[in-house]
């Protein structure tokens, strides 16, 4: 049966998917544009730091002021309306609630309310990939003991890059390589936010127009959202980080299963089995032709000569030799298509793409030289930047996630370039987020 169908006997039946959003920001404000239009869908509950805030969120959107009037959990139900509360952990906890969407973007909040979901047995949807790389396989082998299903998300582009993988495997095909496309040029690593708006090239009118956040933008831009997309791809999917950290080829669809094939082929992959982010630009800042910069993709190879025949037969774009193609998605619709996810997992109780081994991880690595006494401000930030590598690497070096780096003070100095690590900064080991990272580390270590 569809979700479509099996939501509408949902509301058919009065017993719609109740679900409850932590964090109305961008994402879920998206999120929230579409759920009213959703049969068999009841969002009981918001919850966010501050409640005017997501109040504005629910204008912004279109929601009329008497969906969001229940003063309490109870009420929600009652009425069919929502309640916004600043209270994530009452959300949680709250039997109105069976899905629990993270959308906070705190990599501790993030953690937080995903243990919190195992502890109550809710259901959760992580669009917080920075919690999910942090400590995704500790959090994944919770919520199974706990027999709850944790999840990506749909919309964003690890959730839609997995499907393509899963479908690619599921045909019987051998993955190359998968990732997404992004705007990148080397001095974005170095990009603040004071400059991220340039670089965007959006004017002061529509930023002071819209529901944009600087440092989080600033996170898409100096390459820290796609190594923590690209971690979360690869620890869901099986697949190796580069070793060297992502090289963002410029490449348009055309060109993907020429550019991302193998070396030893003519590509520029150091093997098969491998994540990579495509430029929309090239490295002068003239546009690629037919960019990817918005989508996903997935590359395959032709197992026979008689495939090979078929990708022709069919028009699909290949390689010269004509054993590479490449499926693609030119977009993603991020918190618009979240509604997906939350119904699979009610409905089916299956997640859309969820974390297995731990095989990459994001670093924090200096953007700047850094002196002694400064205080790290995380993603996207004017300190550090996130770097991909592979988790044995992580391990090997002591190096800090950049999940982690906010907040904390260096002990010394780290050169431009560099990858800061655990003994260069002052950490408070009681925190939560800390404990729950230094015990993956030690379970998942021998599988990294």
């Amino acid at each position: 049966m569809s979700l479509h169908r099996a939501l509408q006997q949902r509301a058919a039946a009065g017993k719609p998917v109740r679900v409850g959003l932590i964090g109305a920001g961008k994402f879920g404000a998206m999120y929230l544009s579409q759920a009213p239009r959703t049969p068999g869908i009841h969002l009981a509950a918001i919850a966010d730091l501050s409640p005017a805030r997501a109040r504005e969120s629910l204008a912004r959107v279109g929601w009329a002021p008497e969906r969001s009037s229940a003063k309490s959990f109870d009420d929600a139900v009652k009425q069919g309306t929502t309640f916004l509360t600043d209270d994530a952990d009452g959300l949680i906890a709250s039997p109105a609630v069976d899905v629990v969407i993270d959308a906070t973007g705190s990599p501790a909040a993030g953690i937080h309310h995903a243990l919190q979901c195992c502890a109550h047995r809710k259901h959760v949807v992580m669009v917080n990939v920075e919690a999910d790389v942090l400590a995704g396989p500790y959090l994944a082998r919770r919520a199974a003991e706990a027999g709850i299903v944790y999840s990506m998300a749909s919309g964003d582009q690890p959730a839609l890059i997995a499907e393509l993988v899963d479908w690619a495997r599921t045909t019987g095909f051998e993955v190359v390589c998968a990732g997404k496309g992004t705007k990148y040029l080397p001095i974005y690593h170095q990009s603040t936010p004071d400059t991220v708006w340039g670089h965007y090239g959006f004017t002061a009118e529509q930023v002071a127009g819209g529901d944009f956040n600087a440092q989080m933008f600033n996170s898409f831009l100096d390459g820290t959202k796609s190594a923590l997309e690209m971690a979360a791809v690869a620890n869901a999917c099986g697949l190796a980080p580069p070793a060297g950290g992502l090289a963002f080829p410029p490449c348009g669809v055309d060109d993907l299963p020429h550019v991302l094939r193998p070396a030893a082929d003519g590509g520029v992959l150091p093997g098969k089995g491998t994540v990579e982010v495509v430029s929309s630009v090239e490295r002068d800042g003239r546009p690629v032709f037919r960019d990817l910069r918005w989508g996903v993709y997935v590359v395959i190879e032709a197992p026979s000569d008689y495939v090979r025949d078929c990708f022709l037969q069919y028009g699909l774009r290949t390689d010269a030799s004509g054993r590479y193609a490449a499926m693609y998605k030119p977009y993603h619709l991020i918190g618009l298509e979240l509604g997906h996810s939350v119904a699979s997992v009610a409905l089916r109780r299956e997640a859309t793409g969820a974390t297995e081994a731990w095989r990459g991880d994001v670093v924090a690595t200096a953007k700047r030289a850094l002196r002694t006494g400064e205080r790290l401000d995380g993603e996207g930030g004017y300190t550090v930047y996130g770097k991909l590598v592979p988790a044995a690497r992580s391990l090997a070096l002591g190096a800090l996630p950049i999940g982690l780096a906010h907040g904390v003070t260096l002990l010394r100095d780290v050169p431009a370039g560099e990858i800061v690590r655990w003994e260069d900064v002052r950490y408070d080991d009681s925190h939560e987020a800390v404990r729950v990272r230094r015990e993956m580390e030690q379970h998942f270590g021998s599988m990294a």
